[in-house]
């Protein structure tokens, strides 16, 4: 009974232990810790418009075009 009690004790103990190095970034030892290398982060994409009606610049430029043509808006 009394192995019983220092085994779980004794599981606990390394549970503590393991959440503890974990949280404050140590590896704990060769062969221990997160084997992945750290991700890098993705560079942001730039925020481009889906389609050419959403586009401010291409707006501008048609309606320069249209005026431009005829001299009145279409």
């Amino acid at each position: 009974m009394v192995f019983l009690v220092f085994l779980v004790v004794a599981i606990a103990v390394v549970v503590l232990v393991m959440r503890a190095a974990e949280k404050s970034g140590g590896t704990g030892g060769p062969g221990l810790g997160d084997p992945r290398p750290p991700r890098r982060p993705k560079p942001p994409r730039a925020a481009r418009p889906l389609a050419p009606d959403d586009d401010p610049e291409f707006l501008r430029e048609l309606d320069r075009r249209t005026k431009r043509d005829d001299g009145s808006p279409a």
